[in-house]
């Protein structure tokens, strides 16, 4: 397992699942428009011996912004109640196969835990496999672990009660940027931004799928698709595919870069692609677009307002 991969397979994992060093998450997460119940999904079917890692309420519960970084205590409990340990291998996967994983595998990295990797293809790749699927029911000890996670972060948000820790936090939060920062760079320049949203969104041509969000894009920001991170089966590309993506954009990958979506979700995707290329820094602006859209006065460049400038 070497950690500048970022992403290990099916396969892999598979001939390795029995290691009791390996800890697996279900980090399955879904658009409201979609009408998914993840956690419901996982307790149908999932990885054997997998835990659910819920984004949205291992997160910071005081804000009005979707699924934000939760603080290092809130984060350290959740992470002792799904009995995950600092030397524990981690392998992350979600069900639509690269889409929501990447989010946790950055926020294991800014608390300070490199040992976690990304299922490459997801579950889908692992179900057409082949491989072995297990169920849960509410009393079984996965679904127990995963609810008591997310318990002991409602507990240190909506109570300030704090839940006895074992995993150490050491936090990064150069991997992590605010809005004051954006607006910075907006004047500064220092980092090329990279925007994950499709190319209507980012255009302004296509709609957000959050009802009262408009489209558009950052002053500056570039747009390379987390989809072009990856092939048909949503598996990564060659290293030398991802790296077209990039220069086809005008992204120097001798640069410093940071990387915004719309919530912080896959701007993680992109991240993990230049993880994979050996750029290993790149802060993630977990407000992302809608923080950005929601300010007064904010700037919103598009397609048309570019065109007639």
């Amino acid at each position: 397992m070497e950690q500048d991969e970022a992403a290990v397979s099916v396969n892999w994992l598979h001939q390795n699942l029995k290691n009791p060093e390996i800890k697996v998450l279900d980090a399955s997460w879904y658009m409201p428009f979609e009408n998914r119940d993840p956690f419901q999904e996982y307790k149908e079917e999932h990885i054997p011996g997998a835990l659910y890692f819920d984004i949205d309420r291992i997160s910071d519960l005081n804000s009005n912004l979707p699924h934000m970084l939760p603080s290092e205590k809130a984060f350290a409990s959740a992470v002792t109640a799904l009995g995950i340990t600092n030397k524990d291998k981690i392998i992350v996967y979600d069900g639509k196969g690269m889409y929501s994983a990447p989010r946790v595998w950055w926020t294991f990295r800014i608390f300070g835990h490199d040992n976690i990797w990304v299922l490459d293809g997801g579950f889908p790749k692992w179900k057409s496999s082949g491989f072995e699927v297990q169920s849960s029911d509410a009393s079984s000890d996965e679904v127990s672990k995963s609810n008591f996670a997310t318990h002991v972060v409602q507990l240190h948000y909506k109570e300030n009660l704090a839940s006895p820790t074992t995993f150490k936090v050491e936090h990064r939060p150069h991997l992590i940027w605010t809005l004051e920062k954006i607006k910075q760079n907006i004047e500064d320049r220092t980092h090329q931004h990279i925007d994950a949203r499709v190319r209507g969104r980012f255009d302004g041509t296509a709609p957000e799928p959050r009802q009262g969000v408009r489209s558009g894009h950052i002053p500056g920001s570039k747009c390379v698709p987390f989809p072009d991170m990856l092939d048909s089966e949503q598996l990564f590309l060659h290293q030398d595919e991802i790296q077209k993506r990039f220069e086809k954009e005008g992204i120097s990958l001798e640069n410093p870069i940071i990387i915004s979506c719309a919530t912080g979700v896959t701007a993680c995707t992109v991240a993990l692609g230049l993880h994979k290329l050996g750029k290993k820094e790149v802060p993630v602006y977990d407000g992302s677009w809608t923080e950005w859209e929601c300010q007064p006065g904010a700037i919103i460049v598009t397609v048309d307002s570019a065109t007639s400038s």
